[in-house]
């Protein structure tokens, strides 16, 4: 049998158009995080970074938001919401009720942390993986289970082998090529509750979040202070030796 190419037998349909992307998108599915502590760790890794990138207006992060990266998906209702992303390059618009890939220039998340638990555990490692490996080329991927301060694991894309295991460093710490930052765990409170919890790290230690480098700012300021405070008791104290008031001075 052979195919006929003729003038005659094609017909063209010169209005046709490529179907448009369904609209009707839901951004919650009214299922709440696993537990509270998997809400904190959440808002941990999101504020922490903005805090610690707050001059930048380049880059997106979020958490428990749907990503829609095909008409099949959003008819299916098939519902993807890593629990934390990062796409860089784009502006930081706050307003995004999800990441929806054909309207952000088909930008992908470069970097997922999924926080693990028993119900997702086997899906995070599993299906999300390989979704996030093969379909979303995501360069940096890495799980974390807030109950199990040893669960951390990570891996990096190579674009001809796929996801590449990350070896800790001396300290235990996962370096994120696409951040230029690393990620270990570390133990304290955050919104009352004694944990040890995923955090990001630069080369000066622990990235802060708002409220710890107010403390933080805080305490260097006193102890500024303290040090004034303790150089003008010991020239008050000098001065006397001398014979000299240093209240009349």
């Amino acid at each position: 049998m052979s195919i006929e190419t003729t003038e005659q037998n094609q017909t063209w349909d010169v209005d046709w158009q490529p179907p448009m992307p369904p609209t009707d998108l839901i951004f919650d599915d009214g299922e709440p995080l696993e537990t509270n502590r998997h809400r904190i760790a959440m808002n941990v890794l999101i504020r922490s970074l903005k805090h610690h990138w707050a001059e930048h207006t380049d880059f997106f992060t979020g958490g428990n938001m749907f990503i829609y990266y095909s008409s099949r998906q959003a008819k299916n209702r098939d519902f993807r919401g890593p629990d934390f992303f990062v796409v860089l390059g784009v502006d930081s618009d706050p307003s995004r009720l999800g990441w929806v890939v054909w309207e952000e220039g088909g930008r992908y998340p470069d970097v997922i942390i999924e926080l693990l638990s028993a119900s997702t555990k086997e899906v995070d490692l599993g299906a999300k993986k390989t979704l996030y490996e093969q379909v979303f080329r995501t360069r940096d991927y890495f799980v974390f289970d807030p109950f199990d301060a040893n669960s951390l694991q990570g891996w990096h894309l190579d674009l001809d082998q796929g996801y590449q295991p990350l070896a800790p460093n001396e300290q235990n710490l996962l370096w994120s090529h696409t951040l230029g930052l690393w990620l270990g765990t570390w133990t304290g409170v955050v919104e009352d509750d004694n944990a040890t919890w995923l955090r990001f790290y630069d080369s000066s230690g622990l990235v802060l979040l708002p409220e710890e480098a107010e403390r933080q700012r805080a305490e260097t300021e006193r102890q500024r202070a303290e040090t004034e405070r303790q150089k003008s008791e010991r020239l008050a104290a000098r001065l006397r030796e001398l014979g000299e008031d240093p209240d009349v001075l």
